[in-house]
C-alpha cells in the first residue's frame, strides 16, 4: 500500500469501517448516511477507492480491513517523516513542538516510549 493519504471525510468513513468491521455494505450505506449524510452511490464510490488503495476489501457484500487503523496511521506517520523531514524523527518533533508546545504529559509519554524502545532493543 503506497497511498496513505486520506481526506478528512475519507478518514471519517474509514473510521466507521474500522469501528464496525466486519460490516455489510448494506449496513455501511446506512451508517454513512447517518454519520456523513451520504447517498448509497457516494458510499460505494469511496469504498471502491479505499479498496483500490489496499486499505479495505469488499468480498460478498462484507467489508473488512486489510490494514488496521493503527497500522495505517503508523505508515502514514512514517511517510510524513520520510517525505517531509528526510526521515528524521527528531527534526519532525522539533518542527512540531515549535508551533504547538508539548505538555508535560506529552513529554512524559515520549520519554516512556523511548525508554520502552530502549528496553526492547536490549
Amino acid at each position: 500500500m503506497n497511498d496513505t493519504k486520506l481526506g478528512a471525510v475519507e478518514s471519517r468513513f474509514a473510521d466507521i469501517i474500522w469501528e464496525k468491521e466486519p460490516i455489510t455494505t448494506v449496513s455501511l450505506v446506512k451508517e454513512s448516511e447517518a454519520a456523513l449524510k451520504w447517498k448509497k452511490t457516494t458510499t460505494y464510490t469511496v469504498l471502491k477507492r479505499l479498496c483500490e488503495k489496499g486499505i479495505f476489501k469488499n468480498e460478498g457484500g462484507t467489508v473488512t480491513s486489510l490494514v488496521s487503523r493503527d497500522e495505517f496511521y503508523s505508515m502514514r506517520s512514517e511517510r510524513i517523516v520520510e517525505e517531509e523531514f528526510c526521515g528524521s524523527l527528531p527534526a519532525f518533533l522539533a518542527a512540531f513542538s515549535k508551533r504547538k508546545p508539548l505538555s508535560d504529559d506529552e513529554v512524559a509519554a515520549l520519554r516512556r516510549i523511548v525508554s520502552e524502545y530502549e528496553e526492547e532493543r536490549k
